[in-house]
């Protein structure tokens, strides 16, 4: 049809401007020429008009012109499109205000930067992050029947309902132990949970641990944990001088509570804080034992989303612990007790006094020395002279 079209524009047009102009020159000189030029001219548009026809039918026969647009004229106007779009417009202006707006969508970094709270928790929070999902019919621990709220293809079901009443009251028990000035140990040890339990422990203002736990760290701290530094503060976390002393020589710390978001992989650490009578959470799967912890939360361990939403909510509610111990402190409240036998702070005039006591106590016993020597030669002067 592209030939079509340039054939019939060049073909007609300019052949025939032509041959027009030379029959208005053949006019003036003979009318005979004129005749027979006029013959030709109609032979060749004639042949013309029939090799474009045999043109046209050659590109039809192929299948690409089947995909050929005929040009159309610009200068028709298309009255369909205006009044679509019209329609368009006049729609749009109806109903942008009917409908739902949609969510954001979701962010994995959202839950470290800003963890939810212990108020937002959902069922839609813990199916969003396939808290349900537990692990194989085969594998499953009998322990956690009371748990289970049934089976789809193989795979138990973990109920919601369950999994939101036990975080709620983990996080009582945090926001209670942050509360008294409780020391929070948060543990996560598989890949991808150290963002979520450096987090949770900046937030409880506790400790964290993200690598392999080192056996004997509570039963044996002092060995293990000599190196460790400790702090002596006041009612408003302020530090105190005046415990250097006292400081170096005390025993290893122990945390009044441990959260572990992996108790298969920290059996032995749970099994430490068992003898030492320190209470726990743990994150409990199907296949996992809920008596190895004092506060289970059935949930899927193995979801990293899941993971860091109890995590975030843990640290929370030991934040808002934190901070209600603060504001009573700031009354002139306080809720926690200092350890035994750590007394008040060594001042500059207790220094001075010390050292007074020291120097006498060295001067008795520099007499007391002296009076013995005096004695034993008496002694052996008696003796002498009983001997004689």
């Amino acid at each position: 049809m592209i030939l079509r079209n340039f054939a019939v524009r060049h073909g007609r047009r300019a052949f025939a401007t032509q041959y027009r102009n030379t029959f208005l020159r053949s006019l003036s000189i003979e009318t005979e020429t004129l005749l027979h030029e006029t013959e030709a001219i109609a032979q060749s548009i004639e042949n013309t008009t029939k090799e474009t026809h045999s043109i046209e039918a050659s590109i039809n026969q192929l299948s690409i012109a089947e995909r050929f647009v005929p040009p159309s004229d610009a200068g028709e106007e298309d009255h369909e499109v205006a009044a679509n779009h019209n329609l368009l417009r006049t729609i749009r202006k109806r109903t942008h205000k009917l409908g739902s707006v949609p969510t954001p969508e979701y962010e994995p970094s959202e839950l470290i930067h800003n963890p939810p709270r212990p108020k937002d928790i959902t069922l839609e929070l813990l199916m969003a992050s396939q808290s349900h999902m537990g692990h194989s019919t085969s594998v499953w621990n009998p322990m956690n029947q009371r748990y289970i709220y049934g089976i789809r293809q193989g795979i138990h079901i973990i109920s919601l309902e369950v999994t939101a009443a036990h975080l709620r009251r983990a996080a009582k028990v945090v926001e209670g132990v942050a509360y008294h000035g409780g020391l929070i140990l948060f543990v996560g040890t598989r890949k991808g949970q150290s963002a979520c339990v450096v987090k949770a422990a900046k937030l409880a203002r506790g400790c964290h641990l993200f690598e392999r736990w080192k056996p004997g760290t509570i039963t044996n701290g002092n060995e293990i944990l000599r190196k460790c530094a400790i702090r002596a503060v006041d009612r408003l976390d302020r530090d105190v001088d005046g415990f250097d002393e006292k400081i170096q020589n005390w025993t290893a710390l122990k945390p009044d509570l441990v959260v572990v978001l992996n108790p298969l992989e920290n059996y032995l650490l749970l099994h430490e804080c068992g003898l030492n009578n320190i209470p726990t959470i743990g994150v409990i799967d199907t296949n996992a034992d809920p008596t190895w912890v004092t506060y289970p939360i059935p949930a899927n361990d193995d979801s990293l989303r899941c993971v860091q939403v109890i995590a975030g909510v843990l640290g929370r509610a030991a934040e808002a612990g934190q901070e209600k111990r603060l504001a009573a402190a700031a009354k002139g409240i306080v809720t926690w007790e200092p350890p035994k036998g750590l007394g008040l702070p060594v001042t500059e005039e207790d220094k001075v006094k010390a050292e007074k006591r020291r120097v006498a106590a060295a001067q008795r016993e520099k007499e007391a020395a002296i009076e013995k020597d005096k004695q034993i030669k008496i002694n052996a002067a008696r003796r002498e002279l009983y001997n004689r």
